[in-house]
């Protein structure tokens, strides 16, 4: 076969994907393949992490059409035969700052590499939102995708929208957290989070938890979390998280709702211009009522 109808692409451990031809048949984790979704390119099927149940995260899968796609299964469900079920010629998966691809047990991994090729991006804290969205628009486009100028505009006046609101807000405290259950509440760390960090860059009042274990998160009682006193509460809603219709029992949470404005937040967004301009046109206009308030 000649060389011009060979596809490779060069992940982000350093492995090199090859085919005979540009894959069709898309294999990926929830947030790859939505990311991919917005760039046009559909997955056959999906998978989740160890965090999720026996169905799709609605709140991971951003604008992924659900019921078109074969959910293949998470955590000790998902083996080697379930993830070739989707007969993929291209399996996308994500990792958090070293070789190991989040979701899969190690010898899942390994043995679906032997089978197929996988393509795996970081998207760890080490990585800024631009990092991974243009590794995800590079692979994208190597899969087909047409370049998309206008959701690269969108994304550029989201910013500057972004940038003004928090301007007009001044002092707002934005507090990003998850719900882990009625006597404790997960505080994010803004500079471990890639999305919340791009919030602090525009000049978003990022409030930071006090020092302690935990890299990603703070873990304290409602009571501690409503002393930080946030006007706009960026609260987890992924179905790992506990919903915020249980949560009106309990006090502290009811403090923090009687002040503040409830934005909810995916920390797995995709990795894409449209998902990002989305997120942060969100936030403006959470910060835009608040200083209208």
């Amino acid at each position: 076969m000649a060389h011009s109808t060979e596809w490779t692409f060069t992940d982000d451990r350093g492995r090199v994907a090859a085919a005979r031809r540009t894959p069709a048949t898309v294999v990926a984790y929830i947030q790859a393949g939505a990311t991919l979704s917005d760039h046009g390119i559909q997955p056959t099927g999906i998978f989740g992490s160890n965090h999720d149940g026996d169905g799709p995260d609605p709140a991971k899968a951003g604008a992924l059409p659900l019921e078109e796609i074969d959910y293949l299964g998470s955590g000790d469900r998902l083996g080697v035969d379930s993830l070739l079920r989707a007969a993929p010629d291209l399996v996308v998966a994500v990792a958090y700052g070293g070789d190991q691809v989040y979701g899969l047990a190690p010898e899942v991994a390994k043995g679906l590499e032997e089978r197929v090729p996988v393509v795996v991006l970081d998207v760890g804290q080490g990585r800024s939102l631009a990092d991974v969205r243009d590794r995800f628009t590079e692979l994208a486009r190597s899969l087909g995708a047409p370049g998309s100028p206008a959701a690269a505009g969108e994304l550029d006046r989201a910013h500057l929208r972004l940038r003004t609101a928090a301007g007009d807000a001044g002092s707002a405290r934005v507090v990003a957290l998850s719900p882990a259950g009625p006597d404790s509440v997960h505080l994010a760390r803004p500079s471990a989070w890639r999305d919340l960090r791009a919030l602090a860059d525009r000049g978003v009042g990022m409030v930071e938890p006090e020092a302690g274990p935990g890299a990603n998160w703070s873990t304290v009682d409602w009571a501690t979390a409503a002393s930080l006193r946030p006007d706009i509460v960026l609260t987890d809603s992924r179905a790992n998280a506990l919903p915020v219709d249980q949560l009106r029992r309990i006090d502290g949470w009811q403090e923090i709702a009687a002040r503040a404005q409830h934005v909810p937040w995916n920390p797995e967004i995709p990795c894409s211009h449209i998902a990002h301009a989305l997120f942060f046109e969100t936030v403006a206009d959470a910060l835009q009522a608040w200083a209208s308030a």
